[in-house]
């Protein structure tokens, strides 16, 4: 069920507001802070993104215009990712229609207490993945042959 359905949802983003799902899980990070900025390695860590693919999208989100990169103004070193307003517009498009597909295709047809078991038994399995060592929390800091290379690409 879970691939069917994540599979519509990516091809109704794609064919209905011209947005991969990958952009949309992005600029939904990013609208989710009142700024409409973020760490890089706070975003890949929320998507469960390894730091080269992370790096790659989000390159790519520059040069279509979505985001733009910066140093954090605190240290100077962190890498932020900031909503532009291209991308803004983007979103805003395409999350009436993604509610409206969520809804169509999932939500109505489960009951209210279908929907309260699933979050419980989902809250479970996340809590347990949170307490295993490894995964995602591998997007710590970059090998110092990758470092110098993203310092001067911007992200």
């Amino acid at each position: 069920m879970h691939e069917r359905l994540m599979g519509r949802l990516s091809r109704l983003l794609q064919t209905e507001s011209n947005v991969s799902p990958a952009d949309f899980a992005v600029l939904v990070e990013l609208t989710d802070v009142p700024e409409g900025r973020r760490r890089f390695l706070d975003i890949a860590r929320a998507l469960q993104w390894e730091k080269s693919r992370m790096s790659h999208h989000i390159a790519r989100m520059v040069k279509r215009g979505l985001v733009v990169c910066g140093r954090s103004p605190e240290d100077g070193r962190g890498m932020f990712v900031v909503i532009t307003d291209k991308g803004r517009a983007v979103i805003e498009a395409a999350v009436p229609r993604h509610v409206e597909a969520v809804r169509r295709l999932f939500l109505d047809h489960v009951t209210p207490s279908e929907l309260q078991v699933l979050a419980r038994i989902s809250e479970r399995v996340v809590e347990k993945l949170d307490e295993e060592p490894t995964g995602p929390d591998r997007v710590a800091r970059p090998a110092p042959s990758t470092r110098h290379k993203r310092r001067s690409s911007g992200c």
